[in-house]
């Protein structure tokens, strides 16, 4: 792969969520974009309807060629179809697939990657999420050469973002996305300018695709931490424990005002404590500190405040929550 003398013209961007779109409608108002290539469509919601994702129905809407490949991996179509668009550069942001060799070497120029994370920290599929879950107060968007490895490739551009103490992955999201949209547009313009850096494989670390067990709530960790996974978790698969084998989802959480995270309760991990002054929420003792549950949503039932529900279920001090 060779980077390009001056700015590339004709584009081809791989997205698939609506968190790729503020990009490609960044890149589609200066460049080009010849190809569209999205995840196939997908069953969703409580009916299971196949649904198209945001980036490909974008993209009809805009009569964009779009390609929705099942597989890439040997795809000699997909491969043929960027060269006989004159493809010079790709752009991933949030595809949600790992690029073949054979697909990266099609573009003269390459692909290069919109990467949600200060690189090499956070490499894998959810760097948001696992950002706020170890409870970092910067982030940030990196655009990277792309190669084989998992987020491996040298770093082109990078810049950081201070984040919010109270932010979840939600409200965190879109200003990574518009970062993300104003430097990718700046590396494709000064392409053949930029210096690849190589990433310092030391200061590595990992961001998995998240399980629906990382959600549950470790009543163990400091209520600073449970807080933290909260955060990370918001939108999907959302913080959760339960109650006599019963889910209950928990859609607001903060630690209790004014008592540091470090500071013992005497109780167990998960105990419900006596109310509070006032009585905000449902106090919960965790490893250090306590936790304020304010609105949960039982399972099978609409969302509501969790003082009513406790008061509902015979929740009290001394109960346990799993």
């Amino acid at each position: 792969m060779t980077l390009a003398p001056g700015p590339v013209r004709r584009v081809a961007f791989f997205g698939s969520p609506a968190f790729a779109l503020p990009v490609l409608e960044a890149i589609v108002a200066t460049f080009e974009v010849v190809l569209v290539v999205a995840q196939p469509d997908k069953p969703a919601g409580r009916g299971m309807r196949l649904t198209r994702p945001a980036v490909a129905a974008w993209a009809l809407e805009r009569g964009l060629p779009l390609e929705q490949p099942a597989r890439l991996r040997g795809n000699a179509s997909l491969a043929e179809g960027l060269r006989a668009r004159g493809v010079e550069v790709a752009v991933t942001c949030a595809y949600g697939k790992i690029l073949p060799a054979d697909l990266l070497a099609v573009p003269p120029c390459g692909f290069i990657n919109v990467h949600t994370s200060l690189l090499p920290r956070y490499r894998g599929a959810a760097p948001i999420q696992w950002t706020l879950i170890s409870g970092e107060r910067e982030t940030g968007v990196t655009i990277m050469q792309t190669d084989p490895g998992l987020d491996t490739g040298p770093i082109l551009l990078q810049e950081g973002l201070e984040i919010d103490p109270l932010e979840t992955a939600l409200e965190l999201a879109p200003r990574l996305s518009a970062l993300g949209a104003r430097l990718v547009v700046r590396a494709l313009g000064e392409l053949g300018s930029l210096q690849p850096i190589p990433q310092d494989e030391v200061l590595a670390t990992l961001a998995p695709l998240l399980t629906r067990e990382d959600g549950r709530l470790r009543w163990s960790d400091s209520s600073a931490a449970i807080h933290n996974r909260y955060r990370g978790v918001a939108g999907w698969p959302g913080s959760w424990f339960t109650l006599a084998g019963r889910r209950v989802k928990v859609l607001e959480l903060r630690p209790e005002a004014g008592l540091p995270a470090a500071a013992p309760t005497g109780a167990a991990p998960g105990t419900v404590l006596p109310a509070g002054s006032p009585a905000a929420g449902l106090r919960v003792a965790a490893g250090s500190g306590v936790v304020e549950l304010l609105t949960v949503q039982p399972e099978g039932r609409a969302r509501m405040g969790a003082l009513e529900w406790a008061r509902g279920h015979g929740v009290g001090p001394g109960t346990g929550l799993e």
